[in-house]
């Protein structure tokens, strides 16, 4: 068995509160882990908000963008 699995199949077996709590602390090491990506994400931002401010993208409401994947 390949031990991401087996960690899976073991933390399945924890309460639903632990579980929560892992996935937290997993997404948490994501967060500040690499900042290339963190760079690649801020050059991304700026291009769509100078793209909005140029009036070539339009902001959706949340109700919008909601509706649309429904």
């Amino acid at each position: 068995m390949n031990e991401p699995k087996k960690i899976l199949d073991e933390a399945l077996l924890l309460s639903p509160t632990d579980r929560i709590e892992l996935v937290n602390c997993l997404l948490a090491s994501l967060d500040s882990s690499d900042k290339e990506i963190d760079a690649v994400w801020m050059d991304e931002v700026e291009r769509r908000i100078d793209a909005y401010e140029r009036g070539e993208m339009k902001a959706m409401t949340i109700e919008e963008v909601m509706q649309k994947y429904k």
